[in-house]
């Protein structure tokens, strides 16, 4: 059984509205054992498509290395547009080695409402990924659950929007959560056989799975 522990602590600008929440790195990020082009960070790998989807969009020429600099890139980009990272499990066993949702058991989640209540800024939540079992819409769900907080949706189409309250100090606060395609490989074949991207690449036949990411995360980044 491997113990597979949350390498990085939620890197919040004290002024972000919004927070990137997924679920652990691959288990290669909590031992150090980096592949070529890994970033020693979150979202940081070369598998992942986060980073460079949003290198797509906001043109930041970001350094694909397991470097300070490549560290320091992403953190300037977050600060600058407070956005912050806090993915909700903090730790969980696996019996195969692999950085499958569905593959996690003995699953410790962090609070993530302690977090948004911390930063009372925050007002989106961006999951990297849906209501699949252990994704991080699903674990967000017990979450609210436990606490008897209702989540509304809002809109069906992809990406699912929903949207909950806190009440604070008297005050409703609402948060808007977006369930944006998760940006790994394995999500792709779900985006073949979404109709809009279906529509655009018949429209256009070199357009694929990446850039469909790209004009979806747009809009909420």
């Amino acid at each position: 059984m491997f113990y597979h522990v949350h390498p990085y602590e939620p890197y919040i600008p004290k002024n972000a509205t919004k927070l990137i929440v997924g679920t652990l790195p691959p288990p290669r990020f909590s031992i150090g054992n980096f592949k070529k082009g890994d970033v020693d960070f979150c979202y940081g790998s070369i598998d992942g498509q986060l980073w460079k989807i949003l290198d797509e969009i906001f043109m930041l020429n970001l350094h694909f290395e397991t470097s300070d600099l490549a560290i320091q890139q992403r953190k300037k980009f977050l600060l600058e547009n407070n956005i912050g990272i806090c993915d909700i499990v903090a730790s969980c066993e696996r019996k195969k080695i692999d950085a499958s949702d569905l593959g996690m058991t003995t699953i410790v989640l962090r609070d993530l409402l302690f977090y948004i209540k911390k930063y009372p800024s925050v007002n989106t939540l961006l999951l990297t990924g849906g209501n699949s079992k252990n994704g991080p819409e699903y674990h967000l769900r017990r979450q609210l659950k436990e606490k008897n907080i209702a989540l509304k949706l809002i809109s069906s189409e992809t990406p699912k929007i929903h949207e909950f309250e806190l009440l604070e100090n008297e005050t409703i606060r609402k948060i808007k959560v977006v369930s944006l395609t998760a940006p790994s490989g394995s999500a792709n074949r779900a985006v073949g056989s979404n109709p809009d991207y279906q529509r655009l690449k018949k429209q256009n036949p070199k357009f694929n799975t990446f850039d469909f990411r790209v004009l979806q995360y747009k809009k909420f980044f």
